[in-house]
């Protein structure tokens, strides 16, 4: 039975505590949950992204080396200059000379454009007429007036279906430094678009060009739409300063989605180049590591909630022990014994039953610690209570009233049951052997026994307990007596 009252503040402590565990485990885990995100951020922004671009921009230079070679070769070919010197005359082996170019070097055209007779040759003959007025042919001229010696250019194919084509369109000369065409080859954009698609699915970010109009430019689609950036939510607003600006690393949010973006400007190609990372993508990882987290700390806190709950109970299961019982004999003491009475008092005015009390005194007792001392008379004292405890229902409890007297309750008894169980007490005192190492040391024991007349005070009934017990001590000892 519980003698403190002090449940609701352990419940409040074990609550305190959990909050206290729980906030400190999640502001841990959120400060580096944060620390995480800003890491990662940094290191999209400040290294990913720009490698990401750098590489593909590698790449794309890489595959475009070969191609100005070649087309530089054409330029300064013998045979090709002799042949616009001579006329123009066998378009036979004008076809073929580009043939063989666009065959061995893998290219997905070869041209030759005269700017005598205006024919643009191909590997499959005369494929049509520039003139000045025709939108498709601007480029010539172009690259007739432009000082360097060639560029690089993305168009539509017609000789090829419009294919989206990457041209290499280089100036030549005759023998006497005179301009008298344009010839390159074309390289088909499905080898960039295949390098843009791996980038992006290794790294799991979009890749795309964007021209200098905002339009973005979708590779390998002959057919579809080209969406302008001017209306992607996000965007909207800040595309300008972009192109304006040319490169960087840029932040928006689209659909919900942060996205972190770095743009290159590719002068051979005149694109933009947009490497774009949704960082909740990117976050994704750190977050079920959050979560993670979050779950141990959950699991942590519950488990030190609950062995702190179990220390707690322990300890306090001990302290109302320490409180409520007498240290030498383990009997209940006075302050539990008022706990305990007002209890039975309030139940006894709820339901009337007999409640007797034993008042008992242990005789002689002084002579006992005179002769062999106090800790002989400890022993005594122990042994006493030990046989109280053991005559006594679960209902009754004995209390060590002070020094050598013991108070004990019994509950749903009458005077005169109490005194045959005062009598049997003596009788077991009387026989026993309450001291192992003075086997010859015998006790007894007086009893006072008082039944509550309902209407008095505990202490009223304790004190003709006390009364009985003194007339008990004036009889001889060792006997019962029974309160007026």
């Amino acid at each position: 039975m519980s003698f403190l009252p002090k449940i609701a503040s352990r419940y409040r402590l074990i609550l305190l505590l959990s909050l206290l565990l729980s906030a400190a485990f999640f502001a841990t885990t959120l400060l580096g949950y944060m620390v995480s995100k800003q890491a990662i951020r940094a290191a999209i922004i400040g290294q990913d992204l720009p490698l990401t671009s750098s590489n593909i921009y590698s790449e794309i230079q890489k595959d475009l080396v070969r191609p100005v070679l070649i087309s530089a070769t054409m330029a300064h070919d013998t045979f090709l200059r002799d042949w616009v010197l001579k006329g123009e005359k066998d378009v036979e082996e004008m076809t073929r000379f580009l043939e063989e170019i666009k065959i061995r070097n893998g290219a997905f055209s070869s041209f030759f454009v005269s700017e005598k007779t205006g024919n643009y040759y191909a590997g499959v003959g005369i494929a049509k007429k520039i003139t000045p007025t025709e939108q498709r042919d601007t480029w010539y001229y172009r690259v007739r007036d432009m000082k360097e010696d060639y560029e690089i250019n993305v168009d539509r194919d017609m000789i090829n279906r419009d294919a989206l084509t990457i041209f290499v369109n280089y100036r030549v000369f005759d023998f006497a430094g005179n301009y008298i065409g344009a010839t390159g080859i074309g390289l088909t954009v499905d080898a960039v678009y295949r390098l843009i698609s791996s980038y992006q699915q290794r790294f799991q970010r979009t890749i795309y060009f964007v021209d200098t109009q905002g339009q973005e430019v979708l590779l390998g689609d002959q057919s579809g739409a080209r969406p302008n950036l001017r209306q992607r939510p996000g965007l909207n607003d800040q595309i300008e300063q972009i192109l304006k600006t040319g490169s960087g690393s840029y932040q928006f949010t689209d659909k919900g989605d942060n996205h972190i973006l770095n743009v290159n400007y590719l002068p051979e190609l005149k694109w933009y180049l947009f490497v774009e990372q949704n960082e909740d993508i990117a976050l994704a990882g750190v977050r079920n590591t959050l979560y993670i987290n979050l779950a141990i700390s959950l699991m942590v806190t519950l488990i030190v909630i609950f062995l702190t709950y179990l220390a707690l109970s322990r300890y306090h299961s001990k302290i109302e022990e320490m409180a409520s019982t007498d240290k030498l004999t383990g009997l209940l003491n006075r302050h539990a014994f008022s706990i305990l009475i007002d209890k039975l008092m309030a139940s006894y005015h709820r339901k009337p039953q007999a409640v007797t009390v034993l008042l008992a005194d242990v005789d002689h007792f002084k002579n006992i610690n005179d002769r062999y001392g106090h800790r002989v008379g400890d022993e005594a004292l122990v042994s006493i209570a030990a046989n109280l405890k053991g005559a006594l229902r679960d209902a009754d409890f004995a209390v060590r009233w002070g020094g050598e007297e013991f108070l004990i309750v019994l509950q749903n008894c009458t005077q005169e049951e109490g005194k045959r169980v005062g009598e049997k007490l003596c009788l077991a005192i009387e026989t026993s052997t309450p001291c192992a190492s003075a086997p010859s040391i015998k006790l007894t024991i007086s009893i006072g026994v008082c039944q509550f007349d309902g209407h008095e005070s505990t202490e009223q009934m304790v004190n003709r307990a006390d009364t009985a017990l003194y007339s008990a001590k004036s009889e001889g000892r060792n006997r019962v007596c029974l309160a007026a």
